[in-house]
């Protein structure tokens, strides 16, 4: 105790001092009290004491260190609690005074001091939030800085920048405006610095998204021309915000407006002239000298983007109309375009293909023969037109044009290749002296050849020729076009091992340079490129797959180049891709029609030994150690219009197959092939989702969601597997797209809500109908799940047990309670109708031989009888053998089925229904319980025991039964 009286004589001379006014010397006690005290209660007095005097002495970060260290010993320690809140207020941090003094007024809530300065805390912290969070003070603030000539560069760029934010919101958007924000604007596009440029265009942008009046506005005050001349210019990013720009605009015009005008609707003008003027400026692009190749390129993909019909049910497709007549030769002048020529217009690698597509896309979106007549005809007039015997350059110009015609909208080029004298003339091209000639007329042969008769045609007059023209030209860029070329006419038999072109080895010698010079570092990309055309033609042959893929530094190089930015290559690289891992669409040919086929002599395809199952297997295994899924992920991010539906569905395809292998799933989820999966299982073509989707539930299904998805995307997953459901759909797909929603679904609310919201629950229940045992089996596992119940407060511990054994596919118990109420009564109420046999064929399925089954049904029932205690009486109406069931479920051998009988067995107990609870009690059920309930305590079988003891308190407590006693 002595030892303790000197801490506690300076603690009691302290606050004498301090009651004194002696601030200084009060101090100075409790210090000397703290170094010598060893007790914590008595310590956490003297720190909470001290913090007093510091307050006292406006020292407000020590006075809140002191309470601080007084709170970490006593968290109740009203006194202390008060004191930091008073000093963190003086510090200027209200959010944590606030808390603070909330956790006062919760330990003492009569306290009228608390509570007054809880009130005055939270009006200070709304003010202050106010005032900084205004919309009007921030413009103000941003237009201030931008306005001062003095202020700094960085503090300028920052504050353009912030104008991009508060542009994005509807309040800041409509501020900006009308504070003289357009003009301000405007001169930040006059300085030149890309920045500025960049922060105006993307402000621009913001204000535009979902305004019709505020889009034309802009349109009329910035002008046309003036939007146009600034994505011409000769950077990438630039050229890339004033094309969101433009997107924004024309979503606006067109009905993107989010906004309700009411009676203002009359004030909004029409906006089809500036539409119109939009559509003609953009034409103008295309083909301008003045255009960089990043602008040509934005250029084009708004047209793409914004002139085909979205809704081919649409009516209207005047603006393509349109673009035929005002454009279309404007995109083939591009698609002639040779780089390797003087004076022609500035391109990316890309631009040539995005002006094919964009060819393509307006070729699809024609509605009738006279449409296509004249598509036909203006193409046919512009290359006729550029033939010219005695100039040269606008020959191979009317041959590159054709080359785009062929990879765009293959058959008019095809049509037009079949032209007298047209193949003729590539033919005699690769025989010019100039290497520029060489290099187009090999391109457009390699384009020419896709259909079997061009193919036959240059295979009997072309192939010498590129033979020369490989062995003897110099240029490799040449030389490698000519291999492509003989790739090409080499594949033409497809995968059919009888219909080789050429003789046995030489596609492997073919393949085997194209390997060579797609691993060559030194080549530009791209020249690589075609090395990787070449392969995608010749992997169709299998032995050429497995040379390729034992090519660890070719597969490499590839998988580089596709993650490179030229988009050109995607195409290219998605065909090698899907014919290395066999995934092309195949039909099952019936053995009977192979044989009718030979005896009336008609040709048979027949497969490459190595391209049977096991052989694949190890393919996909090379593919994936080799970094396959990188390359993959980095493709479906590809945000250009080269990544097709066709690419697309490619990707879908090789995703699916990689997937095939239960193994192999964990190793696509790590390098984020879950996430990629979800893009092209939302958009693309109809077949290309349908594997997506296939492919997202084959990870889903034995993953853990939560690490193959993270975040929200997990929420997305759910319409694609949804999709998977349709009747249409093969029983693989629907029974794995059931595994992966049982997965889901034992998740949480959010995932259940989810998968009721898309309409899943009426095609999940037609499932547990089916005859399939495994579908039904899935259907009913899932349907388990979905019926989840909240915890309910009274019930015993064994059924918050049971809510957490919820069925997960990847054999991992989810524990899940307190599930969202929505989603609980609208499963529930299903069960409640009548006129339906859905509860009869639960209790019927608590029976079946298969175990699964058995425990997914029981599981179900127990939840549904726990949630809706009719459901309890409405079980023995549905069919007479239920005593019979429920006896066989609670003495089932295995724990988990005989768990669930059980907790259906007190849930009838606790029903409210007495003559239930009778005949249960006066049954062969109560002697079961007995056995069991007085069975000693096994941990293996634990929650069984607790849960037939509890069924007997319930009943002793409903005076059904007495407990026993030894008579004396």
């Amino acid at each position: 105790m002595g030892e303790m009286a000197d801490p506690i004589q300076f603690k009691d001379e302290g606050n004498k001092h301090f009651q004194a006014g002696e601030v200084d010397k009060a101090i100075e006690c409790y210090t000397k009290a703290i170094k010598l005290c060893t007790d914590k209660k008595v310590l956490a007095v003297v720190y909470r004491n001290r913090s007093a005097c510091f307050l006292k002495k406006e020292s407000y970060t020590n006075a809140a260190s002191d309470a601080s260290k007084a709170i970490d010993v006593d968290a109740a320690d009203v006194k202390a609690l008060f004191r930091r809140c008073q000093a963190l207020e003086k510090l200027g941090k209200l959010d944590m005074a606030f808390k603070d003094v909330q956790r006062c007024s919760t330990i003492e809530p009569k306290n009228k001091t608390f509570l007054e300065t809880l009130r005055r805390l939270g009006a200070e912290i709304q003010a202050k939030l106010k005032t900084s969070f205004s919309t009007d003070s921030r413009v103000q603030n941003m237009f201030d800085i931008l306005l001062d000539e003095e202020m700094d560069k960085d503090k300028k760029e920052m504050a353009a920048n912030n104008l991009v934010v508060l542009a994005r919101e509807e309040a800041g958007a409509e501020r900006i405006f009308q504070n003289n924000g357009v003009p301000l604007l405007l001169d930040l596009l006059e300085t030149g610095k890309v920045e500025m440029v960049l922060a105006a265009i993307r402000t621009f942008a913001g204000m535009c998204t979902g305004h019709k009046a505020r889009a034309m506005a802009i349109i009329h005050l910035v002008g046309i021309d003036k939007l146009c001349s600034i994505m011409a210019v000769d950077n990438e990013d630039i050229a890339l915000a004033t094309c969101d720009l433009f997107q924004c605009i024309n979503d606006s015009l067109t009905g993107g407006d989010r906004r309700i005008y009411g009676k203002e609707e009359a004030l909004v003008l029409d906006a089809s002239k500036d539409l119109k003027s939009i559509l003609m400026a953009l034409l103008e692009m295309v083909a301008s000298k003045k255009v960089s190749g990043h602008g040509r390129d934005q250029a084009l993909n708004l047209l793409t983007r914004n002139v085909p019909r979205k809704d081919k049910k649409d009516p209207d497709h005047s603006k393509s109309l349109f673009t035929i007549d005002h454009g279309l030769k404007k995109i083939l002048k591009v698609c002639g375009q040779i780089p390797d020529l003087p004076d022609q217009l500035p391109m990316t690698e890309n631009t040539q293909l995005i002006a094919s597509v964009l060819l393509d896309k307006l070729w699809d979106d024609l509605r009738c023969d006279p449409e296509r007549d004249n598509y036909r005809e203006v193409c046919d007039e512009y290359i006729k037109g550029k033939f010219d015997p005695n100039d040269m350059d606008r020959n191979i110009h009317a041959i590159n044009a054709l080359s785009g015609l062929l990879q765009g909208p293959f058959e008019v080029g095809n049509q037009l290749v079949g032209r007298q004298g047209i193949m003729e003339m590539m033919v005699a091209l690769c025989g010019s002296e100039r290497e520029v000639d060489q290099m187009v007329a090999v391109e457009a042969l390699i384009h020419s050849s896709t259909k079997m008769s061009r193919a036959s045609f240059i295979i009997t007059n072309g192939v010498s020729l590129l033979k020369d023209i490989y062995k003897k030209t110099k240029n490799d860029k040449i030389k490698i076009r000519a291999l492509v070329g003989l790739c090409k006419l080499g594949s033409a038999g497809g995968d059919d091992y009888s219909m080789r072109q050429f003789a046995e080895g030489s596609t492997e010698k073919l393949a085997k340079q194209c390997r060579k010079w797609l691993c060559n570092s030194a080549m530009d990309t791209r020249t690589r490129k075609w090395a990787i055309e070449g392969l995608a033609y010749l992997t169709q042959d299998a032995d050429v797959k497995d040379d390729f893929v034992e090519d660890d530094p070719a597969m490499k190089a590839m998988f580089d180049l596709a993650k490179s930015k030229d988009k050109t290559i995607l195409y290219a690289v998605a065909c090698t891709l899907v014919n290395c891992t066999n995934s092309y669409e195949k039909k099952d040919i019936m053995p009977e029609l192979v044989q009718l086929a030979k005896f009336s002599k008609q040709h048979v395809p027949e497969q490459h030994p190595k391209d049977k199952k096991d052989f694949i297997q190890k393919r996909v295994k090379r593919m994936l150690k080799g970094g396959v899924i990188s390359a993959l992920t980095v493709m479906v991010k590809a945000d250009n219009l080269l990544l097709t539906d066709q690419t697309k569905e490619m990707l879908a395809r090789v995703f699916l197959a990689l997937a095939d292998d239960p193994k192999d799933r964990g190793t696509i989820c790590a390098h984020g092939g879950g996430k990629a999966l979800i893009p092209l299982a939302l958009e693309g073509s109809a077949i290309g989702k349908v594997r997506a989707a296939h492919a997202l539930a084959k990870i889903a299904a034995v993953s853990n969601p939560e690490i193959a998805f993270p975040g929200e995307r997990i929420y997305e997953v759910v319409r694609p597997l949804v999709s998977l459901l349709h009747p249409e759909r093969d029983g693989v797909q629907n029974y794995e797209a059931l595994l992966s929603l049982t997965n889901l679904a034992g998740l949480n609310d959010k995932l259940r809500v989810k998968i009721l919201k898309e309409k899943a629950l009426p095609e999940i229940e037609q499932y547990m109908f089916e005859d399939h045992d495994h579908i039904r089996q899935a259907a009913t596992e899932c349907m388990c799940n979905l019926v989840t119940c909240k915890e309910v407060r009274g019930h015993p511990s064994f059924l918050r047990t049971l809510s957490s054994h919820t069925v997960c596919v990847c054999d991992k118990l989810v524990t899940q309670c307190n599930i969202n109420i929505v989603c609980v009564f609208q499963v529930q109420d299903r069960y409640l109708e009548d006129g339906n046999d859905r509860l009869k064929l639960l209790v019927l399925m608590c029976v079946e031989d298969n175990e699964k089954l058995q425990r997914a049904a029981a599981g179900g029932l127990a939840m549904l009888t726990a949630a809706q205690k009719k459901l309890c009486t409405k079980m023995t109406l549905v069919t007479l053998q239920w005593m019979e069931i429920l006896q066989r479920l609670i003495l089932h051998d295995q724990p988990q089925i005989q768990h669930r009988g059980l907790v259906i067995v007190y849930n009838m107990l606790n029903s409210d229904d007495n003559e239930l609870a009778k005949k249960l009690m006066e049954s062969e059920i109560l002697e079961i319980l007995t056995v069991i309930g007085k069975a000693m305590d096994n941990p293996k079988r634990q929650i069984v025991i607790d849960v037939a003891r509890t069924c007997l308190v319930k009943a002793m407590d409903l005076g059904l039964i007495k407990p026993f006693t030894t008579p004396s």
